[in-house]
């Protein structure tokens, strides 16, 4: 499992050479779409081509992945994507890593979302338990993604640990409040360089996409966002064209803000201007 991995395929038509890199992983888009809350199966799969999402995380503890029959819910899933086991559901370090094992048996990666939640009500991260499991499957050879908070010292803390990319949340899960504290996003994107920053959990609907974007995040994870909307397809299809305007307008960079007005078409030579 030591051999570089490229999917440089998507479900987007359009073109793909701004690639999302984590450990030894390059995918085509920068949009990661989650596999839980749609009506059907058959929505799930339109909603990941409408996405053009190159990944998608799955709850190991959630989904029987040993069946492949024809109404299973691995074969919704295009051949081309990329499949992200995690460990939602898990409130201990233990069940996080025994779980992380179990995915790499059953679908032979050794990429993990890890979660380690705190409490059902909030499911905000257990960071300590977070940063023990880290450790544990960095040695044991994983790739992993943590589900954490948004505090800068925590991310460097799993970054110092051998994660492979912070995955720090924008509000509660499935909450779709947005950004709740873009400061401290850009703490976490100013000092955390050496591996990507994934907004994950708290997106709301394309805008909050391209706002994180916009705050320099490498990319975004999202599930209910899409999974519930009234129309997920086209919640699907916005979530993209907002992340994708978003990484263009960080790479573009943002014209300065200003006190006063500037105006937008010169003022010398004009009719009157030496008057």
């Amino acid at each position: 499992m030591n051999e570089p991995i490229v999917n440089n395929k998507s479900t987007s038509e359009e073109k793909k050479d701004d690639f999302l890199s984590f450990g030894r992983y390059k995918i085509a888009s920068r949009l990661i779409i989650g596999s839980g809350k749609y009506k059907s199966l058959e929505m799930m799969r339109e909603c990941i081509y409408a996405s053009g999402t190159s990944m998608i995380t799955v709850a190991i503890r959630r989904v029987n992945l040993e069946d492949r029959s024809e109404s299973s819910f691995m074969n919704f899933i295009p051949q081309d994507i990329l499949i992200l086991p995690n460990t939602a559901g898990c409130y201990t370090a233990h069940d996080a890593i025994r779980t992380a094992r179990l995915a790499r048996e059953l679908l032979e990666t050794d990429l993990v979302k890890l979660e380690v939640l705190g409490d059902s009500e909030t499911l905000l991260p257990d960071t300590e338990q977070l940063l023990q499991a880290t450790k544990t499957l960095v040695k044991d050879g994983f790739t992993v993604l943590p589900y954490t908070n948004d505090d800068p010292i925590m991310a460097k803390k799993l970054v110092d640990a051998g994660a492979s990319a912070i995955m720090p949340l924008a509000a509660p899960i499935g909450s779709g409040q947005g950004i709740l504290n873009p400061l401290n996003i850009q703490f976490i994107r100013s000092s955390i360089t050496s591996v990507p920053v994934i907004i994950d959990a708290g997106v709301g609907t394309a805008s909050d996409a391209a706002s994180a974007m916009e705050l320099g995040a490498d990319g975004i994870l999202m599930n209910t966002a899409i999974a519930e909307a009234k129309n997920a397809v086209q919640m699907a299809q916005a979530m993209r064209l907002g992340t994708e305007a978003g990484r263009l307008a960080y790479l573009a960079g943002r014209m300065p803000k200003k006190t006063a007005a500037s105006p937008s078409s010169p003022v010398a030579g004009t009719m009157g201007a030496n008057k």
